[in-house]
């Protein structure tokens, strides 16, 4: 044991001579370790931030919630022709469902809105995403009150004008002063702030502070539904625990009795979860992990090549050394073991300074970019301390053998 840590001490000195006698050399060989590892630890921690992000976004729906409307969330089947014939879903659809389907927990009745413009006094919004939906919304969103209140069930059944807006939406239409109570312009017509959300701070999806709820039997006053109206969708959120291939099963079969489908007629509604959303997402985050790897690997390539290169200059150097050491009665896993612990100290040394560099610039991201935390986990680390390793342990594998094999008088010989 003794003999192996003064073989990994002396290793360690002819690699620091390496770097310090052929600086040059020695930092062109470790430029492709180095880059290849930030390059891959970089895009694992980029992919696992940003996979945090939209899990903690997600957080606050549950990955059971359905859609149930005539559009398709994903790919399907259906040939487009006969998707655009489906009914529309309407607010009937949602008094059904809501009725006669047991074991759900919360359910919202949607329009899909367009962008509107919100005025109040001297101050105009434009592009506002409001959203015209059913009291429900408020518990299967899980939406948080910061100032007010969300409209009652009753105001939903009614349509009252009333208006739910966003924190951000509120700071930018009433600057300093407290919203709740006051009216706005939307749609043409006057509606009262009876609540403000909580701020969420940026967001990938569509963040709630820039929105605005209303009661969709208030927009159905006026606006056109059935088969060439404004489409809508019946948000369902289960009960815990409830197995959701059943639900979902039950659901169709007692919509498709609503809607008069003979056994023989296809579906003409889509059934969406959002669990199919996060597996889609999951998916890209896999392939963007591929592709780091893909991209990063070659960068890995040509540093191993580098190792490789300047293990088989330092062997050349240091042979008439190799064979003073084999003639005094070094073995030949001695002198292997002295150049492949070489080999992997530079690789190393390559490795950390890759780690370092994507800690620093992990670190001036976070400072940067608001509301998003870049995570350098400490598997990442070991991923990138692993693979530096590796690629010492490969590249010094051929010019260790080499120098163990070397004989001792012809290596003298040639030395001198």
């Amino acid at each position: 044991m003794i003999l192996y840590l003064r073989l990994f001490k002396e290793s360690f000195s002819f690699a620091i001579n390496a770097l310090r006698n052929n600086k040059l050399r020695t930092f062109l060989s470790l430029l492709g370790v180095t880059i290849g590892i930030f390059s891959i630890i970089a895009v694992l921690a980029a992919v696992d931030s940003l996979d945090q992000s939209i899990k903690s976004q997600l957080a606050g729906l549950d990955k059971n919630t359905i859609y149930l409307t005539k559009f398709s969330f994903g790919p399907t089947d259906v040939p487009r022709w006969q998707r655009d014939n489906f009914p529309q879903t309407e607010n009937d659809d949602y008094e059904f469902v809501k009725r006669n389907i047991p074991n759900i927990k919360s359910s919202a009745y949607v329009i899909f809105g367009n962008s509107e413009t919100i005025k109040y006094q001297d101050n105009t919004i434009t592009n506002v995403n409001v959203t015209p939906v059913s009291y429900g919304i408020y518990d299967v969103e899980d939406l948080k009150i910061g100032k007010g209140r969300f409209y009652s069930e009753s105001e939903s059944s009614t349509g009252a004008a009333v208006v739910v807006i966003g924190a951000e939406l509120a700071e930018n239409l009433f600057e300093s002063e407290d919203p709740i109570g006051k009216q706005v312009r939307l749609y043409g017509r006057k509606v009262t702030v009876i609540g403000v959300l909580k701020k969420i701070g940026t967001s990938l999806f569509d963040t709630p502070d820039e929105k605005a709820f209303v009661p969709s039997n208030f927009v159905r006053q006026f606006t056109n539904g059935g088969t060439g109206g404004i489409p809508g969708a019946v948000i369902i959120k289960p009960e815990a625990g409830v197995d959701i291939d059943a639900f979902e099963q039950t659901l169709k079969q007692k919509f498709r009795a609503y809607r008069g489908l003979k056994a023989d007629e296809p579906d003409n509604f889509f059934v969406n979860k959002l669990s199919g959303m996060t597996d889609a997402i999951d998916n890209i985050i896999g392939v963007l992990n591929l592709a780091g790897w893909i991209i990063s690997g070659f960068s890995l390539l040509v540093g191993g090549f580098g190792i490789a290169n300047i293990m088989f200059v330092s062997v050349k150097e240091r042979t008439n050394l190799i064979g003073i050491q084999k003639s005094l009665g070094a073995k030949n896993r001695f002198i292997l073991f002295q150049f492949l612990f070489e080999a992997i100290i530079l690789a190393v040394i390559g490795g950390l300074i890759g780690l370092t560099l994507v800690w620093i610039v992990a670190m001036i991201a976070s400072q940067v970019v608001e509301d998003f935390e870049f995570v350098l986990s400490f598997w990442n680390m070991f991923i990138g301390f692993s693979l530096s390793t590796l690629i010492g342990l490969i590249s010094g594998v051929l010019p260790a053998i080499s120098a163990s094999k070397l004989d001792p008088v012809e290596a003298i010989r040639t030395g001198m």
